[in-house]
């Protein structure tokens, strides 16, 4: 896996730095899951509103089975 590092913003000292980096990097993954997932139940629940019930079922649905040999 080759990873490089050009596109990150140089960071000094080797510990809080980072450490902050890495939590600001966090936070944001986390917010956009959580927006993610809001969209996701929104547009479960406009979909389920928008749909048809379904047809009633008759005795006789599947009871005809034509078999030929």
């Amino acid at each position: 896996m080759n990873i490089s590092g050009t596109s990150l913003p140089a960071v000094s000292g080797s510990g809080q730095g980072s450490e902050l980096y890495s939590a600001a990097l966090s936070k944001k993954q986390q917010l956009a899951d959580g927006a993610a997932a809001l969209a996701l139940i929104e547009g479960a629940a406009q979909s389920s509103s928008a749909q048809t019930p379904a047809k009633s079922v008759t005795a006789s649905l599947g009871n005809n089975v034509n078999i030929y040999v």
